[in-house]
């Protein structure tokens, strides 16, 4: 009897752990019956290509949200991003500087919003709420409104559009991403550090972690992957769109608070992250497939992104 006990609870526990996982492969069998062409090996690349962005994105948000902040500019900073390079880039600037321009311009919003966090004391969600107001403007405002079409180099669309053997480049590039993020997390100090703040501030302060250290540099890094994630949209677009890159924002906290309900539940992690976005994408391909107009796939996503957050408050116990 007892070791019946013993066998139902530990099947339980599992259960509870990787339930998300089990929702997703249900999804992925769903569509593989429901769209034609889904389970295709072209469509399977074309879906890791459409997600490579949004999981560069998800990977600084999981970073920040693991330190206890939040950074709500990703989106309109990842079309600020995209547009400073393809504006460089097109008045005749070598592809490289214009690359290393929106980069830059990544790592000096995560700069400000640092130091507004971290030394001024600001909330970051109030603070990265205005930045993201601030991008927005900036982008509208350099563009007077209007996408920029104008012939890219083959250099800079390499990034977004182009092949690396069979494989497009941005699988590559979200492959070494998630690769070193983990890593960070989960075999250096420094993801040791980030996680025992996250925990507590105050036990971590004093026990002789750098706080405010670590969140200044959890929020750079978020940044400077939504700069990276930007840069790939507008290679693959082929143009500067101002108003690109918004969706980065909602689709990638409903990944991570999805990630939050399974591996590690009641915290972000990278590969509950990656699951999540692994749902976010299959859910927006598979309904393309299957023919369901964008409007209405919106309101699949929110429903789910809501879902997302009742599931990780009420089941993992945390506090959004």
């Amino acid at each position: 009897m007892q070791n019946h006990n013993k066998r139902v609870k530990t099947l339980s526990l599992i259960i509870e752990r990787y339930a998300t996982v089990f929702a997703y492969i249900v999804l992925f069998i769903f569509f593989s019956f429901l769209a034609p062409g889904f389970l295709t090996p072209y469509n399977v690349i074309n879906l890791l290509r459409q997600i490579s962005m949004l999981s560069i994105v998800t990977c600084g948000l999981t970073i920040c949200i693991i330190a206890g902040d939040w950074d709500l500019s990703v989106g309109k900073l990842a079309g600020l991003a995209g547009i400073v390079a393809v504006s460089l880039i097109t008045s005749g600037i070598p592809t490289y500087i214009g690359i290393l321009a929106a980069l830059g311009t990544g790592i000096l919003i995560g700069c400000i919003n640092g130091l507004l966090i971290t030394k001024v004391g600001i909330p970051s969600l109030i603070v990265t709420l205005g930045m993201m107001t601030v991008c927005s403007g900036i982008s509208l405002t350099w563009t007077k409104g209007l996408a920029i079409y104008k012939t890219l180099p083959e250099s800079f669309t390499f990034w977004g559009s182009g092949y690396i053997g069979p494989v497009p480049t941005p699988i590559y590039i979200m492959v070494i991403v998630i690769f070193l993020t983990y890593i960070l997390l989960n075999k250096t100090k420094t993801g040791r550090y980030i996680y025992a703040i996250g925990g507590n501030k105050t036990v971590a302060s004093l026990s002789g972690i750098d706080v405010e250290r670590y969140r200044f540099m959890g929020l750079v890094i978020c940044s400077s992957l939504a700069a990276l994630a930007g840069i790939i949209l507008m290679g693959r677009l082929g143009s500067g769109q101002p108003t690109a890159g918004g969706e980065f924002l909602m689709e990638g906290l409903a990944s991570v608070f999805l990630g939050m309900t399974t591996i590690k539940p009641g915290k972000a992690n990278i590969l509950g992250t990656l699951i999540g976005v692994l749902i976010m994408g299959t859910l927006s391909n598979g309904l393309t497939i299957a023919g369901v107009p964008h409007y209405p796939q919106e309101i699949v996503k929110g429903t789910v992104m809501i879902s997302a957050v009742v599931a990780a408050v009420w089941k993992a116990e945390i506090s959004i």
